[in-house]
């Protein structure tokens, strides 16, 4: 990365091209180093446990938050320098609900777009609230909608001046299985048109409809790439065993200290580590056992997580 940035756009293949991002608060390092590229119409996934970090490196890309230490491009606009004109191009969505309860569905978008001082304001407003498929709810209170459907009018909201980059917070929690089917095709459908999305989550099968992802827990950055890399890259091996009385073989397999993980999915055990001979080892006296079945699999991005999490919380402790 050219570390000589100027004001005004700068020459880069990627909407996001950062590094060595790093915040800190009362002496707490919540982000730490984090280098990251997102090209264009890219779908970026952004995933880690509660508290990892996600929330404070999205408000530095935004603007909204000054890194300790920083270098890169948002938009070809210097992170550390620009950070104005870069609100001013970029979408973002928090967490929670952040708009007025009081007000109707279009007095909350015509709020936004004055403030981006969105020109031919009533006519972009009216084409948004077509778009996300608020036709006959313009004067539907906020407060009166339901989870799905705030969560729509928060991305009506952070659309209507036309962004080039949506960062994306969180965006389905809470909502139901349709709502946040709905909201991944709407998405991919930005994606198609050129716009880039971020979006932080903790949703495995939403992390498995992104085009690339980071992993990041404790501010670190643990994995980069698509699904199928960050499986790989990993180097895990993952047994699946089946039967009866799941919950005594579990205690048992982990008295042996040498299973990594072993986790319950349903009515199978998942054991996985990151030395195939170990964990062959572990097993061994109970593969043979009548009342289990055993297959070996390749590790999903769950395993992949679960294993980084905790393998990152046994290394900081």
């Amino acid at each position: 990365m050219n570390s000589e940035l100027t004001t005004g756009a700068a020459k880069t293949d990627f909407v996001i091209d950062v590094s060595n991002v790093t915040k800190s608060f009362s002496g707490k390092v919540v982000v730490n180093g984090i280098a990251m590229q997102v090209k264009k119409g890219e779908i970026y996934g952004f995933l880690g446990p509660n508290g990892s970090g996600k929330t404070t490196f999205i408000r530095i890309l935004c603007g909204l938050l000054t890194p300790d230490s920083a270098s890169g491009t948002c938009l070809g606009l210097d992170i550390l320098k620009e950070q104005d004109a870069i609100k001013r191009r970029v979408g973002y969505m928090t967490q929670k609900f952040s708009l007025y309860e009081d007000l109707t569905v279009t007095e909350n978008i015509e709020l936004v777009a004055r403030l981006y001082s969105v020109p031919e304001r009533k006519k972009a407003v009216k084409e948004i609230i077509e778009t996300t498929g608020f036709g006959g709810r313009e004067k539907q209170l906020a407060g009166t909608l339901s989870g799905g459907w705030k969560q729509r009018l928060s991305l009506a909201a952070c659309l209507v001046h036309k962004p080039e980059l949506l960062l994306l917070d969180e965006p389905t929690a809470g909502v139901d299985p349709k709502a946040r089917r709905d909201f991944w095709e709407e998405i991919h459908n930005f994606a198609n048109a050129g716009i880039t999305t971020l979006v932080s989550t903790h949703y495995m099968d939403e992390a498995e409809r992104c085009h690339r992802l980071a992993y990041i827990a404790y501010g670190d950055l643990l994995a980069k790439g698509t699904i199928n890399e960050v499986i790989d890259d990993s180097g895990l091996s993952t047994w699946i065993v089946t039967g009866d009385n799941l919950g005594a073989l579990s205690a048992e397999l982990r008295k042996s200290g040498t299973i990594e993980q072993i986790v319950a999915f349903g009515n199978s055990l998942h054991l996985t580590g990151s030395d195939p001979g170990q964990l062959e080892k572990a097993i061994e006296s109970y593969r043979n056992h009548p009342g289990y079945l055993w297959k070996q699999t390749r590790s999903g991005i769950e395993d992949v997580f679960i294993y980084l999490t905790e393998k990152k919380a046994r290394d900081n402790y």
